[in-house]
């Protein structure tokens, strides 16, 4: 699931091998398009509203896809990992986007060319990498990839010069192996969280301390992200809620939840870049506004739409 970066469209990937387009303007469902042969997974909007690339769903094919949702038409395909694609974002300010999979490499790639731009090879270090999840994103400034895989260790890079190797990295102390589900940036690029089976781990980007772990179980896993300001942290439940969460002082502050919950876990919850409202989604996916202002009333969410995925 993502917004557009004008945050007038979502789009969200189903296992049914369906994308949904939903306008946010007025919260419509708009098109399904179908990938019947490779499925869809980890869909992820470009700078222009109206393409994306995702993953395949399937257990054969490990290409990553540029598609036009204008016309349902791929654009390019990018080959090269030889295993499950589990981490997919786009750079923040061009057109380039991070990759990680399950063969023990991160790449990054240009939208304009299939070409490999680079490989972060993690199998040398510790051959547990392969088939050990990574999640891989950028900082706001695009300047930065920050990769988490195996040994609970985070690791930052310079863009311009990643082949020099991490200038930074960071061992997460925890009792046991984490298996990462995402990573994000704040918008300020201070703090990065990592969502994993053990919960949210919010982690200081400048020193690699460990400003608050949120435990959290749950046997499916669940993504969570930052609202726009940092200030709070969304993330949805095994039991069809959705929970708001103080970044720095993991207080819960909030749960969001209709008249009838979700009917499953919330797998992904998103704020909307531009607009005051938020999507979550499982088998279903519902839109809702805040009635106020988040910061001092993070409790005051109302949703508004709702519709099956």
């Amino acid at each position: 699931m993502d917004f557009s970066a004008d945050g007038s469209l979502l789009i969200t990937a189903s296992d049914d091998e369906s994308m949904q387009i939903y306008n946010t303007e007025n919260g419509v469902f708009e098109r399904t398009l179908y990938s019947k042969k490779y499925g869809v997974d980890l869909i992820r909007f470009t700078h222009a509203p109206n393409t994306v690339i995702c993953a395949s769903k399937n257990n054969w094919d490990e290409t990553i896809r540029y598609l036009s949702i204008h016309d349902n038409r791929y654009l390019r395909y990018f080959k090269g990992h030889r295993d499950r694609v589990v981490s997919l974002n786009m750079c923040p300010v061009n057109d380039t986007f991070i990759s990680g999979s399950l063969d023990g490499t991160v790449r990054l790639w240009d939208l304009r060319t299939t070409n490999c731009q680079g490989i972060l090879r993690m199998r040398h270090e510790a051959s547990s990498f392969i088939g050990h999840s990574v999640a891989a994103s950028f900082d706001p400034s695009g300047m930065i990839m920050a990769v988490a895989m195996g040994k609970n260790t985070m690791k930052l890079y310079d863009t311009r010069m990643y082949d020099k190797g991490p200038f930074s990295t960071f061992n997460l102390q925890h009792e046991s192996d984490l298996y990462w589900y995402n990573m994000q940036f704040c918008n300020d690029g201070k703090l990065v969280l990592l969502t994993t089976q053990e919960g949210i781990i919010v982690v200081d980007s400048y020193h690699g301390n460990l400003v608050r772990h949120i435990p959290m179980h749950s046997d499916y896993p669940l993504e969570a992200s930052f609202t726009p300001d940092g200030q709070f942290i969304l993330c949805g439940t095994s039991n069809g809620i959705v929970n708001v969460w103080g970044s720095t002082s993991g207080k819960l502050t909030a749960v969001w939840r209709s008249e009838t919950s979700h009917p499953g876990p919330v797998g992904r919850v998103l704020f909307n870049p531009q607009k005051m409202m938020a999507a979550s989604a499982c088998s279903q996916v519902a839109f809702g506004s805040l009635t106020c202002n988040y910061q001092e009333y993070p409790h005051l969410f109302l949703y508004t739409k709702r519709y099956k995925g």
